[in-house]
């Protein structure tokens, strides 16, 4: 069987297109060998890290972060830690017209929650919450009369 002039010249323009078409991906395997160019610190990128329950993040020094670009100029607080709950027991007393707490050994705070302290006015009390950083008000969570 003979193939026509048409049929072979078809032939030879696929084979051609194929090998244009696959041209591209053949040479940039090639390129696999090399290493990739370091990005600036600035980027964000392959330095991210993904942690898991497992792993504890660690602070980074101040080396590290002397290097870090910062965006805000400001001087930076360190972030306050929450005050710890606990649980002050005690007589809630009416002083001028604000309500407060006088513990044991004579140490008065200010409670912060005047509508909740009122109706255990002249009682015995175990007052569950938050103190300030002054340690003279106390953020009233919960107040349980004391039998």
């Amino acid at each position: 069987m003979k193939l026509g002039p048409m049929k072979r010249e078809t032939g030879s323009l696929a084979a051609l297109l194929f090998f244009l078409a696959t041209a591209p991906l053949l040479f940039s395997q090639n390129q696999a060998g090399k290493p990739n160019p370091t990005l600036p610190s600035e980027i964000l990128g392959p330095q991210l890290i993904a942690w898991s329950q497992v792993q504890k993040p660690q602070p980074v020094s101040q080396s590290d972060q002397a290097a870090q670009p910062t965006q805000n100029h400001e001087t930076q607080e360190p972030p306050q830690q929450e005050p710890a709950a606990q649980t002050l027991t005690g007589t809630i007393i009416k002083d001028g017209d604000r309500y407060i707490l006088k513990v044991s050994n004579g140490t008065v705070y200010q409670l912060d929650d005047q509508d909740r302290a009122q109706p255990y006015e002249n009682k015995q009390v175990k007052v569950a919450g938050t103190l300030d950083a002054k340690g003279t008000s106390f953020h009233v969570t919960r107040i349980e009369l004391i039998l």
